[in-house]
C-alpha cells in the first residue's frame, strides 16, 4: 500500500465508482474556492484500496502538489497511536486499567478538584475518586487543555504554559509534574472532557518501557508496520516533503499560510507528547488504521490481539453514556450525540442519534489540522482525509466524508 495506487475496480468490494467520484466533486470545491490548500482522501474496504484522490497543493505558494509521500502534522491523530503503545504494555501485564496513576507518577498523589469560584479565588475539594489508568485513555481524568476557554482551570493551564504548546525546555516528566499540580475540573471517572490525559499516558509508557515514547513507538509500532515516515519531527532530509500549514482568514475564510505554527514540526522536541506531535504520511497512517481494522494485525505483523482492539473500540464512558450525556459541551475532534469514547478513540454508538451515517461500533479520531481517520469493522472500511488546515472546526469535513463514503456503498 506504499504507493497508494488503486489496483482494483471499486465494485469488487461493493463500492460504486461513480458515487465515489462525488468525493472529488464535493471536496474539490473547498480547494477551488481557496478554503482548503489540498487533500488526500483514501477509502479502503476489506484491506483493498478502492479510492485514492490527491487534489490541490501541499504548498500553495510554491505550487507544490499533494503527493503520495507528502508529510503532514498529525496533531491529535497521535493519540490513538499512543493508546496502542500503552495497550501493548497492558497486554504484557505491566499495568491494569484500575491501577492508580500515582503509582507510576508519584506527583499525582496529592491532587485537588476545582469546585467553584474564580481564578483568583478558587474553591477546591479533595480528590475522592483516584485517577486510574483507564481515565487517561478515555479523557475522564478531570484534566483539560489550555486552549479550551470554559473554566478557570483552563486559565490555570494557560498560566502554566499549556495553551498551544508546553513550557519551554520541559521534559515529559517535568510536564507531568506540572500538570499534577494543577486542579482537576471534576472527580476522575465522573465526566468526560478532552484533555492532556493521553500525554500523561505517554509518560507512563516511557516509565514502563524504559525509553522515550518516540523510541518505543518506532521499535514496537512504526518499524514493524513499515511506517518509515512517522516520527515526532520531520528530519532535515525529508523537510521538502512536509506540507505547509494554513489557517482561515477571519474575513473570508480563505486560507492563510501559517509558517510560525508550522516550524515546530522540523525540530526534535524535548518531550514526546502522546496527545499530539507526530508527523506522518497518508501511506503510513493507513497502515496503522488497517492494523486496527485487521484486529491488531497488518501484513502478517501482529501489534495487538484482536480482543484488545475490540476492547479499545468499546465505549468506556460510565453507564454506556454518549458524550452529550457524559461530556462537557467543549471542543473535541468529534460529534457528541450518539458518540461514546473508548481507549484513545471515539466510538459511534448510534448513527441515527449522531445524524451522520456510519455503523454502530465504527471508531477513529482526528487532528487539529483537519485530518481524520475512521475504521468501520462492520463494513470493513477504512477511510481517511489528510490535509493541513487549522483548526479542524473550520469546515465540517469529517461528517461530510463519512456521508459521501457511505452513499458509495452498494452491496
Amino acid at each position: 500500500m506504499s504507493n497508494l495506487e488503486v489496483t482494483i475496480d471499486p465494485s469488487e468490494v461493493g463500492l460504486d465508482a461513480a458515487r465515489l467520484a462525488r468525493i472529488r466533486t464535493h471536496f474539490g470545491k473547498y480547494v477551488d474556492s481557496g478554503k482548503l490548500p489540498g487533500y488526500h482522501i483514501t477509502v479502503s474496504r476489506g484491506g483493498k484500496l478502492a479510492y485514492s484522490d490527491m487534489y490541490g497543493h501541499a504548498d500553495v505558494e510554491n505550487k507544490k502538489p499533494i503527493a503520495d509521500d507528502t508529510i503532514y502534522r498529525a496533531y491529535s491523530m497521535t493519540k490513538p497511536i499512543c493508546a496502542v503503545a500503552a495497550l501493548m504494555l497492558w497486554e504484557e501485564g505491566l499495568f491494569e486499567m484500575h491501577d492508580q496513576v500515582k503509582w507510576f507518577i508519584p506527583s499525582f498523589a496529592d491532587q485537588k478538584v476545582f469546585r467553584s469560584g474564580t481564578l483568583t479565588a478558587p474553591r477546591y475539594e479533595p480528590i475522592t475518586e483516584p485517577m486510574e489508568m483507564w481515565h487517561l485513555f478515555s479523557h475522564t481524568t478531570g484534566m483539560t487543555y489550555g486552549f479550551v476557554y470554559s473554566n478557570p482551570v483552563d486559565q490555570m493551564y494557560r498560566n502554566a504554559g499549556f495553551e498551544w504548546g508546553t513550557p519551554p525546555g520541559a521534559s515529559l516528566a517535568d510536564i507531568c509534574d506540572i500538570l499534577a499540580g494543577l486542579p482537576l475540573m471534576f472527580q476522575p471517572g465522573t465526566e468526560w472532557a478532552y484533555s492532556m490525559s493521553i500525554d500523561v499516558l505517554g509518560r507512563v509508557v516511557e516509565i514502563l518501557a524504559g525509553m522515550t515514547l518516540g523510541e518505543f513507538m518506532k521499535k514496537r509500532i512504526f518499524d514493524p508496520l513499515g511506517m518509515t515516515d512517522t516520527a515526532f519531527h520531520c528530519s532535515a532530509d525529508k523537510a521538502d516533503r512536509l506540507a505547509a500549514l494554513y489557517v482561515p482568514n477571519p474575513a473570508d475564510k480563505k486560507i492563510l499560510r501559517n509558517d510560525a505554527g508550522a516550524a515546530g514540526a522540523l525540530n526534535e522536541p524535548n518531550a514526546h507528547m502522546g496527545g499530539g506531535g507526530l508527523v506522518s504520511t497518508t501511506s503510513d497512517y493507513l497502515k496503522f488504521a488497517e492494523m486496527l481494522r485487521g484486529g491488531g494485525e497488518y501484513n502478517g505483523t501482529r501489534i495487538l490481539s484482536n480482543r484488545t482492539v475490540a476492547f479499545m473500540a468499546s465505549n468506556h464512558l460510565p453507564n454506556n453514556a454518549d458524550l452529550t450525556e457524559c461530556g462537557r459541551p467543549l471542543f473535541a475532534e468529534t460529534a457528541f450525540d450518539g458518540v461514546g469514547f473508548g481507549l484513545g478513540v471515539s466510538v459511534t454508538l448510534d448513527p441515527v442519534k449522531a445524524k451522520v451515517p456510519g455503523s454502530a461500533g465504527d471508531y477513529g479520531w482526528g487532528g487539529a489540522a483537519s485530518t481524520n481517520f475512521t475504521v468501520d469493522p462492520k463494513e470493513e472500511l477504512v477511510y481517511m482525509i489528510m490535509t493541513q488546515l487549522l483548526p479542524s472546526s473550520t469546515w465540517p469535513l469529517r461528517p461530510q466524508l463519512k456521508q459521501l463514503v457511505h452513499q458509495s456503498l452498494i452491496d
